[in-house]
């Protein structure tokens, strides 16, 4: 067992051991309140740059199955949980999620207080922080942590965005595949597979473009409708989003998940700013404004957008009911709305799936 720290940027530090792959990780240190799903977060994209607290007490019992990731690898930089669990129980597993963090050469640290480090980040905010397992002081790793650029201003997006068009055709594992009723094109910032899979099951074709692609090369595929797509990083960093999205609206229907919600957002003339500690979990609630009912959403973002810069300019249709943040936004005239959350659950409830028929039935000229 291999003694390691992390430290953080406003001088705190934790000792613990080390697991995973033998390297010192670096990035910004935020907390997944979600109690299952970890695989699904480590190889979402949105999480690229960042190193997880899981605040569920013990995570890795049902170990790995290749088929459930959101990507082909861990995305994440580090990893942190209070426990480990290196022999899983699931007629799914296929590997052990310390053997899982090895082959993605993802290093973490376990053993720690993650109720205290969650009360850290809670009152000091998302911070940057080192994983070290080299014996380095923790004052040396914490006067580092405090010299690390922040996520404001990091275009980490088109670090993660495909490089090349492609199809995708894979629905939910063990669901019928349905008769393709619309071409849409998924603008990739990042995007879960879940996303792409939950397209599929409502009938789309689904072609999926880079991040880069310009609003004239996505029209010229004549798409029934765009989606764009979730992702890491500062929105207003993604170079050439917000104009891209501004020349897209009016043109062909639009819906925005996560980092897409933000982009709609700057391409309407709203403003985003970057959240204490960020929502991160699977139990968030939202109240969806028009529909008169409360959902309980999967989340992952530490950006938000300004709900005063978008007066006038679109209608704000769902709320976040533990802070009050934007959630949603809908510009009907321009054939659009978007959402903070993660419609597909990957991992969490399933209560706002029908946001994808939604947008069939803004497609197919309803609202």
């Amino acid at each position: 067992m291999k003694k390691a720290i992390l430290s953080l940027a406003c001088g705190e530090s934790f000792e613990g051991t080390a697991i995973g792959f033998d390297g010192e990780a670096v990035g910004e240190v935020v907390f997944n309140t979600s109690l299952t799903g970890y695989q699904e977060i480590l190889t979402d994209p949105s999480y690229v740059g960042q190193l997880v607290c899981f605040t569920v007490s013990e995570v890795g019992n049902t170990g790995i199955h290749h088929a459930d990731g959101q990507a082909p690898e861990a995305q994440v930089a580090g990893f942190i949980a209070r426990r480990t669990c290196r022999v899983p129980s699931n007629w799914r597993s296929q590997e052990t999620l310390p053997d899982f963090l090895v082959r993605g050469r993802v290093p973490g640290i376990e053993g720690i207080d993650t109720r205290r480090l969650v009360r850290v980040l809670r009152s000091a905010g998302a911070q940057m922080g080192i994983i070290d397992a080299t014996g380095a002081s923790p004052q040396a790793l914490v006067e580092r942590a405090a010299k690390l650029p922040g996520m404001e201003g990091q275009n980490l997006a088109s670090r993660v965005s495909c490089k090349a068009t492609y199809e995708w055709t894979e629905g939910v594992e063990g669901r019928a595949p349905q008769p393709r009723t619309h071409e849409v094109v998924v603008v990739d910032y990042g995007v879960k597979r879940g996303i792409l899979r939950q397209l599929v099951d409502i009938g789309c074709g689904v072609t999926v473009m880079p991040s880069g692609t310009t609003a004239s090369e996505v029209l010229a595929r004549n798409p029934a409708g765009v989606v764009l797509s979730n992702g890491p990083g500062d929105p207003a960093a993604v170079t050439g989003a917000d104009r891209q999205a501004r020349e897209l609206l009016g043109k062909v229907p639009l819906l925005g998940i996560c980092l897409g919600h933000q982009i709609l957002s700057l391409a309407l003339g709203g403003t985003t700013y970057k959240l204490k500690f960020g929502h991160r979990g699977g139990n968030h609630p939202v109240r969806d404004l028009l529909g008169g009912k409360i959902d309980l959403t999967a989340q992952n973002h530490g950006f938000s957008t300004d709900e005063a810069s978008l007066k006038g300019k679109a209608q704000v249709t769902h709320v976040n009911l533990y802070d009050g943040t934007v959630e949603g936004i809908a510009a009907p005239d321009l054939k659009m709305f978007a959402v903070q959350y993660h419609p597909e659950d990957s991992p969490g409830p399933h209560d706002s799936r029908y946001l994808f028929r939604r947008f069939v039935q803004m497609i197919e000229g309803g609202t």
